[in-house]
């Protein structure tokens, strides 16, 4: 068994909520209807509600107020609206990390997947798989830091410039936090595509067969770790 086998199985792997894990499952389905996807998330009203504050937040770039599911899918589309509830389910899967600040972290996830999104949208590839790829990505972290707080001390430690975590992490541990994070996707049953992508995120031209999701991941990362880089530069990006 290799050594990320071995730190695999160590791990309290995040439990995420049945209508999480359910909208996971409609990953697999590139039909599924509008109504299914809104029925999953209409059975967790803790869920429902904190999408719709989302959904009406500045951040979100709707035009007019969002008063329930059904106007949210209109105006942002099921894709948005379901890749946002699972960043919401994904993120409260997890505890805290002591040494890691927790609201830089996930600006950090966030900015990833935007960039992600950017990257892919030019690529005519698909957008919304891209996003939760780049959001989740960095969750393996998560679990080095759960094993040995000390991890992440030395991963997180300054100076550090973009793509210093992943040589940290391999000098480490043998292995990226994509890597890990891999193993959790096809755990959770996450499309092939998507597990590879993160797997090969690190080193996208060294990996065999070649992902371009997994080359997105890595352009991402490296923007998204870009000194002083805020969670709106996307943004600032040319439409085309």
């Amino acid at each position: 068994m290799s050594r990320l086998a071995e730190f695999f199985q160590s791990v309290k792997l995040p439990v995420v909520s049945e209508v999480t894990a359910a909208l996971f499952a409609t990953l697999q389905d590139d039909d599924a209807p509008v109504a299914r996807v809104r029925d999953i998330i209409s059975r967790d009203p803790v869920l429902a509600g904190q999408l719709l504050r989302l959904a009406n937040s500045a951040g979100f770039g709707l035009s007019r107020k969002i008063a329930s599911l059904d106007d949210a899918i209109a105006l942002a589309g099921l894709s948005r609206v379901r890749a946002m509830a699972l960043a919401i389910g994904v993120s409260g899967g997890f505890p805290q990390v002591p040494g890691l600040d927790r609201v830089d972290f996930w600006a950090n996830c966030v900015r990833c997947a935007a960039y992600s999104q950017w990257l892919a949208e030019r690529l005519e590839m698909d957008a919304q798989q891209a996003w939760i790829s780049g959001l989740m990505l960095r969750l393996g972290e998560l679990m080095m830091g759960q094993i040995n707080p000390g991890f992440i001390a030395q991963i997180e430690r300054l100076p550090k410039m973009p793509g210093d975590r992943w040589l940290r992490e391999t000098q480490l541990l043998g292995f990226t936090e994509g890597e890990m994070t891999a193993l959790l996707a096809r755990h959770w049953l996450l499309p092939e595509e998507m597990a590879r992508a993160m797997e090969t995120s690190s080193r996208p031209l060294e990996s065999k067969p070649f992902s371009p999701l997994g080359a997105i991941l890595h352009l991402a990362t490296l923007l998204s770790d870009v000194p002083d880089c805020r969670s709106d530069s996307v943004y600032a990006l040319p439409e085309a």
